[in-house]
């Protein structure tokens, strides 16, 4: 008799990583290629500032709307739809012939692209008993890190090879692989072929400690009561301030190794690799802090408060960043890392939030609503950055802009914590 395998839902988080890689290599694209496009299409700061909220605006439409949709049609059809509609859409830049046709395509992936992780958190809570979940979302948020890495590793290199239409076509063809894998690998636990009986017990008494059964038909006539929740207020709050650092560093740190040191084209690849690879050490170490402290015995609302206060003042360095990075550039790119890093382990914790006291048919609508305010206020910080990059580029000082823009990615952690702890002094779990 063959040996019954007890660590397939670990397969289903190695899907779920590849294709948060491929969301990342796919929005990632644009920022790389910043340099050549302004030149062909003569774009102001506050022109590409435009091209960023046109895909944060839709963005942040998509997510709520993906949340919910994923709670409906179930998550390995609504996974399906979303990174084929993405991936489409990422080759169809190759075809855009001026700035309108940028703002439009960008539009088109932000909302394709909102799908990614109301499925995957759902996903994760689908397949994951509760003290494993941060290390899971850990795991998959990683590949957003390291879909930042082949990016700049990648991209440069095409478009001065091939041309910046390829950087397009090439990125956004591999989603269309990952959609084979995924349609042969995955399904909920209860109707998988592949998963041992010990396994899905092992699955359920993890999930049943935290959180009721529910009807998958009861978030119908429940979905708009989520805004009254103190946990969903809160994971609103923690996205809102808190993601458009992330946005901010995916989007213009390469423009600020351009006016900070001067590097173009290839030469950021390196710099730009490295930061989000120690992000991955982050993300990684970030699920796994929680998880470990659970097992010493603490309760899981206490480990994960405590690792995201952690994390948070991680974050902070980075209000030094240009002053340290005066005497090298490679001292201001690993304290942007270790900012980076504290982001990414902050994230996968505050995914969790919503999984640790939301049922499973939940989820993904709660996800959506948070990630929402992430990409407003991603939108907010973009326009910022546009108007205050413009006008210090006009003084001839750009450098005051971008010291502006780090001191709120260093103080974003520890205010959103605050809130967050406020909104929800202790454990609350949610039943409808």
């Amino acid at each position: 008799m063959a040996k019954e395998r007890h660590n397939y839902r670990w397969t289903i988080c190695a899907l779920i990583f590849f294709a948060t890689t491929i969301n990342y290599m796919d929005r990632a694209v644009i920022s790389l290629l910043k340099g050549d496009l302004e030149k062909i299409f003569s774009w102001t700061e506050s022109d590409y500032a435009n091209i960023v909220i046109a895909f944060q605006f839709t963005y942040a439409i998509g997510l709520l709307l993906s949340g919910r949709f994923i709670d409906r049609v179930g998550t390995r059809k609504g996974y399906m739809i979303a990174l084929s509609a993405w991936s489409i859409v990422a080759i169809a830049h190759a075809a855009v012939g001026n700035t309108a046709g940028f703002i439009a395509a960008r539009a088109a992936l932000g909302v394709s692209e909102a799908g990614n992780f109301p499925a995957a958190v759902k996903a994760t809570a689908e397949w994951f008993p509760v003290r494993e979940r941060a290390f899971a979302t850990g795991i998959f948020n990683a590949g957003s890190n390291i879909g930042s890495i082949i990016a700049p590793l990648a991209v440069p290199f095409i478009a001065v090879t091939w041309g910046w239409q390829w950087a397009f076509i090439i990125t956004g063809a591999a989603g269309l692989i990952w959609l084979g894998f995924w349609y042969a690998l995955y399904d909920i636990p209860e109707k998988h072929k592949r998963i041992s009986r010990v396994e899905l017990e092992y699955i359920h008494a993890g999930q049943e400690q935290v959180l009721p059964d529910e009807k998958p038909s009861s978030l119908d006539n429940n979905w708009w009561s989520l805004f009254r929740y103190p946990p969903t207020l809160a994971f609103v709050v923690g996205k809102f301030l808190t993601d458009p650092v992330w946005w901010f560093y995916l989007f213009w740190l390469p423009a600020f190794l351009k006016a900070e040191y001067g590097l173009e084209k290839t030469a950021v690849s390196l710099p730009v690799a490295l930061v989000f690879g120690i992000s991955v050490i982050g993300s990684v170490f970030g699920g796994w802090l929680p998880m470990h402290l659970t097992r010493k015995g603490w309760t899981v609302y206490r480990s994960r408060r405590v690792s995201m206060l952690i994390y948070a003042c991680c974050a902070l360095p980075v209000l030094f960043a240009q002053w340290l990075g005066a005497s090298g550039m490679w001292l201001a790119v690993f304290i942007i890392s270790l900012a980076a890093s504290a982001h990414a382990a902050w994230s996968a914790n505050l995914y969790t939030t919503v999984s640790d006291v939301f049922p499973k048919q939940a989820v993904a609508s709660v996800i959506g609503i948070g990630g929402t305010a992430g990409a407003l206020g991603g939108m907010l910080i973009a326009k910022l950055a546009g108007k205050l990059f413009d006008h210090y580029k006009g003084v001839g000082h750009i450098q005051t802009g971008y010291l502006i823009m780090f001191c709120y990615c260093g103080i974003a952690y520890l205010l959103a914590w605050m809130f967050m702890k406020i909104l929800v002094p202790k454990p609350s779990p949610v039943e409808f």
